[in-house]
């Protein structure tokens, strides 16, 4: 099969290629997915360009983890009804040299979902991380029901979907953070109300917004650019949810956050617990049968175009999701 590989990490023109590589087959409990569309997120980025680390787990690697397709194959003790089921892929390329950058991934057939008819196939290369991460976000610690939410960047990948399922989750009140025209239209579309903190005092606008009583859930994109702001904001016994951080290191004010008695949660998408992971997924799965979610695409490409996609999405040019199309 072809396949995107790289093995070593640097800038994305100079690293990525296509290749022929042995096509994969099934084993005990896998299905085998021919894949359509790969999903690209910046945590693949971040991979391929060592911002983690420059040794590579294994000696090729095929990125990205999130796609979608159609089961071709099985192996033993997998029913043999999955063999044409339409699906998206979840932790393809996490602690796996074969992504979904590819013709053929081989996973756990639970890491191949089934996607509703309704659903097409470009969205369903977005859901992996992004949609995973905003419903377990939403979803933990007794959930968003009745109360204030504030989404940080709001016309992210996991910031629309965020708004989304926020609403549909029961919210009060849904406020969103971003950074420019365009993603305030997107962000005010999705359901929220928005705050573009380039040219908004946002501090004051969400006191002034809420009488000062604060927000009770935050879902926080960079913890290490707004920790103090966040815990400003919370209020009383409210919670932080951090899935991303521009820096490793955070300094943040216990005082602050003692007086507030707030809580903070870090959340791993690719490691979350099993029990909170079906709960996701099942939640998901209602949402897609019934057609309630929007899916924000803003770059459809080839394949042999991965290196462009790449550096699509490490600029952030891209306002939405970018997916490679799989011929």
């Amino acid at each position: 099969m072809f396949a995107a590989v790289y093995d070593r990490t640097g800038p994305a023109a100079e690293v990525l290629r296509i290749e022929e590589i042995a096509t994969p087959t099934p084993g005990p409990g896998e299905v085998r997915v021919e894949l359509h569309w790969s999903g690209v997120n910046p945590s693949d980025v971040k991979s391929r360009a060592g911002l983690r680390t420059t040794v590579l787990p294994f000696p090729r690697i095929v990125p990205h983890s999130d796609g979608s397709g159609v089961i071709d194959q099985v192996g033993p003790r997998v029913r043999s009804e999955r063999v044409g089921e339409r699906a998206w892929t979840w932790n393809a390329a996490w602690g796996r040299a074969l992504g979904t950058a590819a013709q053929y991934v081989v996973l756990p057939e639970e890491q191949a979902v089934r996607l509703p008819d309704r659903i097409d196939l470009p969205a369903g290369a977005c859901l992996g991380i992004p949609a995973l991460t905003a419903c377990h976000a939403l979803a933990v610690d007794g959930g968003v029901a009745g109360k204030t939410v504030l989404i940080a960047g709001g016309a992210g990948a996991v910031g629309h979907y965020a708004i989304q399922l926020a609403r549909l989750m029961g919210a009060a009140r849904v406020i969103a953070t971003v950074s420019g025209l365009e993603k305030a239209e997107l962000a005010l579309a999705a359901g929220a109300e928005v705050l573009n903190y380039r040219r908004d005092d946002v501090r004051e606008r969400i006191k002034e917004a809420t009488a000062g009583e604060g927000i009770d859930r935050i879902v926080e994109v960079d913890f290490a650019a707004n920790a103090a702001l966040d815990l400003d904001l919370l209020r009383q016994g409210g919670d932080i949810i951090v899935y991303g951080s521009g820096a490793s290191d955070v300094t943040m004010s216990f005082s602050a956050g003692i007086r507030k008695h707030a809580r903070v949660r870090f959340i791993l998408v690719y490691s979350m617990p099993a029990a909170e992971r079906q709960r996701a997924l099942k939640e998901l799965t209602a949402l897609l049968e019934a057609n309630r979610l929007v899916h924000n695409i803003a770059a459809r490409l080839p394949l042999t175009h991965i290196a462009a996609a790449h550096e699509l999405v490490e600029s952030g040019r891209a306002v939405g999701n970018v997916v490679l199309e799989i011929e």
